[in-house]
C-alpha cells in the first residue's frame, strides 16, 4: 500500500459538509417545536413553562404544535398506562425525522409511586417503548427544571452548550 494524496476538492467538500451539518444543528437546536401532549399533573408545569413568566420564546421552544407532524419533541409529562402507551407510540411515530422525545417527572421516568403500590397498569417509564433523549426528575418537575431539559437537549443537537455552566461555590 502506497500513500496516495487526497485532492484538495474532496478535503474542502468534506469540511463544507461537516460546516453545513454544524449549521443544521444549530438551526435544529434553536427551532425546538414541542407537542402540545400532557398525560397527568406534570402537564400543569409544562403549560406553566411556555407561560410569559418563563419565557421559552428565550430558547426558540415557545411554539407548541397540536399535530405530531408538525413538531420535532415530543415532552411525554406524566403517568403513562398501559392502555394510553400504543397511542403514545402513534404520535412518536408519525414526528417526522430528526425527532427527540424528553421524559418530564418521575412517572414518565420510572412509573413514579404508582408501581410501588402494586398499579399493574402502569407503564415503568417511557424508556420501555420509546427512545428518550432527556430526563427532566421531579414530582412535579419545576418549570426550570423543564427549561434544564429543552437546554440538555440543545447541547445533545449541537455538541455544544449555548450557556457558560455555573459552578456551585
Amino acid at each position: 500500500m502506497g500513500t496516495e494524496s487526497v485532492q484538495p476538492s474532496l478535503i474542502q467538500s468534506v469540511v463544507k459538509l461537516t460546516q453545513l451539518d454544524k449549521l443544521l444543528g444549530l438551526g435544529r437546536a434553536n427551532s425546538l417545536w414541542p407537542m402540545t401532549f400532557g398525560l397527568a399533573c406534570c402537564a400543569i408545569e409544562m403549560m406553566a413553562t411556555g407561560a410569559s413568566r418563563f419565557d421559552l420564546a428565550r430558547f426558540g421552544a415557545e411554539v407548541f404544535r397540536p399535530s405530531p407532524r408538525q413538531c420535532d419533541v415530543m415532552i411525554v409529562a406524566g403517568t403513562i398506562n398501559h392502555k394510553m402507551a400504543p397511542a403514545v407510540k402513534t404520535l412518536y411515530d408519525q414526528m417526522p425525522e430528526p425527532k427527540w422525545v424528553i421524559a418530564m417527572g418521575n412517572c414518565a421516568i420510572s412509573g413514579g409511586p404508582f408501581v410501588f403500590k402494586g398499579q399493574y397498569g402502569i407503564v415503568e417509564g417511557a424508556d420501555k417503548f420509546l427512545p428518550v433523549d432527556v430526563y427532566v426528575p421531579g414530582c412535579p418537575p419545576r418549570p426550570e427544571a423543564l427549561i434544564e431539559g429543552i437546554l440538555h437537549l440543545e447541547e445533545k443537537i449541537t455538541g455544544s452548550r449555548r450557556w457558560p455552566r455555573v459552578e456551585a461555590k
